[in-house]
């Protein structure tokens, strides 16, 4: 038995928002924020995360088929109980299938296509619908102008199910924390640590708040690590991949990987201008819009890649 994408689909929310529009809300002009970030334009939703990823796993459901199980692979929750996949569940009308969350923020895609492989191979499951939807916008803090610059809206769907045969492969997975990094990209409030009721919780501590040149500083040399690492432990060559899928963290981030990776950069999916970081959407919204356009096909070899709060970071060669 093996497992295949069955179907995929993306929503990106109509209104565009230009950084010549941001920069009046940070105080920085346009060429600023495209220097800085990469990104030319970003998504802004007006309607909430189960209704995004809904529209964007119908889209991957467009054969009628109904999973048995959802999870939910979001970076930020739609409200702290319920689980947000039981809204994703609600909105596209599957009373009585399972669903929980697998959290790892701009991670989350991969970690829950990680284990839902292991479910479909133990049986557990047979189709499983996976969705990432993120509203980066409402938790920008404008008095941090990088990050505020950097993040959008958009959800991304797979539906991945199991096969008589070995259509898609899972040939190689690693994943590394450091928690030493932890206060480097934080949503501080929200939590126990500083709960909306206690007294010392000040509005701007539920908002989005990260050290994007200590990131990258230390995320450029252990990224590129893993990456030789992967290579030699599947005695590959970097012209055997055919596609990198990376987070969409930031331009420089992306580009490090055909600057400092040597890869070519028509080889590395880049999203990154026209949508901004849609944190854990972002790197199923890179995959589904590759597939879509016909550069990723079948049988291509991906390395998928990224960081995440945390600070995490992990990687998987999949064959398509």
């Amino acid at each position: 038995m093996g497992y295949k994408i069955s179907g995929m689909g993306i929503y990106l929310p109509p209104r565009i928002e230009y950084s010549k529009e941001t920069g009046l809300k940070i105080n920085k002009d346009e060429k600023w924020i495209i220097k800085k970030t990469g990104v030319y334009e970003r998504r802004v939703s007006d309607i909430d995360v189960d209704k995004m990823g809904a529209i964007a796993a119908e889209k991957a459901l467009l054969n009628n088929e109904t999973p048995d199980l959802i999870i939910n692979a979001s970076g930020v929750p739609k409200q702290s109980i319920p689980d947000t996949s039981v809204f994703f569940q609600k909105a596209l009308k599957l009373e009585g299938v399972p669903c929980f969350s697998i959290h790892a923020t701009c991670l989350s895609f991969l970690v829950a296509l990680r284990n839902a492989i292991s479910l479909i191979d133990t049986d557990a499951y047979n189709r499983i619908l996976i969705i990432s939807a993120d509203r980066g916008t409402l938790g920008r803090n404008f008095n941090e102008p990088e990050s505020a610059s950097l993040l959008g809206d958009g959800a991304a769907s797979i539906l991945i199910e199991k096969t008589n045969s070995q259509e898609s492969i899972l040939k190689y997975w690693k994943m590394h924390t450091w928690s030493s990094a932890a206060n480097l990209t934080e949503v501080r409030g929200g939590g126990t640590r500083l709960h909306p009721q206690d007294i010392k919780t000040k509005p701007s501590d539920n908002l989005f708040t990260m050290d994007g040149p200590a990131i990258y500083k230390i995320a450029r040399i252990k990224s590129y690590k893993m990456l030789l690492q992967t290579l030699k432990k599947n005695n590959l060559k970097k012209r055997d991949i055919d596609w990198i899928v990376p987070h969409q963290a930031s331009g420089k981030a992306i580009t490090a990987y055909h600057s400092i990776g040597g890869f070519k950069e028509s080889k590395v999916v880049n999203v990154i201008s026209k949508t901004g970081n849609c944190v854990a959407a972002s790197l199923p919204m890179a995959f589904v819009t590759a597939v879509q356009d016909n550069r990723i096909r079948k049988g291509d070899l991906i390395y998928f890649t990224g960081t995440g709060a945390g600070l995490s970071m992990a990687c998987c060669l999949f064959k398509y």
